[in-house]
């Protein structure tokens, strides 16, 4: 009797992309600006732009449907502004992204105070579970954030003397 962990055989599906002439994307194509000529569907009616739309450097125009929940803006908004400057496969595209979006949670938590409607942190990013379920990672980020500022205040207080 064969061994099951040799012969995956009995799995349907098994080795289905085991041969590279029946791999689609094998090789991969080189595309050319001739590419699509000879296309013939029209491009859907525009959507007007009336805010302000952040599209890639890749693309020469904005696509024909996009979301406008929220117009780019403060902070975030410039940090936004600075990542679509480059292409969809730089780091340099996509970790300002990323900084972007925490930025736009602390300006909004800002704003909720400014119009007196005060938050609730602890019930609103989900603390009383992460109290439940995972304690000691709870208690390792204060001990860890305590010690940071505490770093900190000894930097700060230095340089003051």
């Amino acid at each position: 009797m064969e061994n099951l962990d040799q012969n995956k055989s009995h799995i349907k599906g098994w080795g289905i992309d085991a041969d590279p002439k029946n791999d689609p994307a094998y090789p991969m194509k080189t595309r050319t600006e001739h590419d699509h000529e000879g296309y013939t569907w029209n491009r859907p009616q525009q959507q007007p732009v009336t805010i302000e739309i952040l599209k890639s450097i890749e693309r020469p125009n904005v696509s024909a449907v996009y979301g406008n929940s929220v117009e780019p803006s403060g902070l975030s908004g410039k940090i936004r502004r600075f990542a679509f400057q480059y292409g969809e496969a730089k780091f340099r595209h996509w970790l300002p992204l990323i900084l972007a979006d925490r930025v736009n949670e602390v300006e909004g938590i800002i704003e909720d105070i400014q119009a007196k409607n005060y938050p609730n942190l602890f019930a609103e990013s989900g603390f009383k579970s992460a109290w439940k379920y995972n304690k000691v990672n709870i208690i390792k980020n204060i001990a860890l954030g305590l010690f940071v500022t505490y770093v900190g205040m000894k930097i700060l207080s230095r340089k003051n003397n």
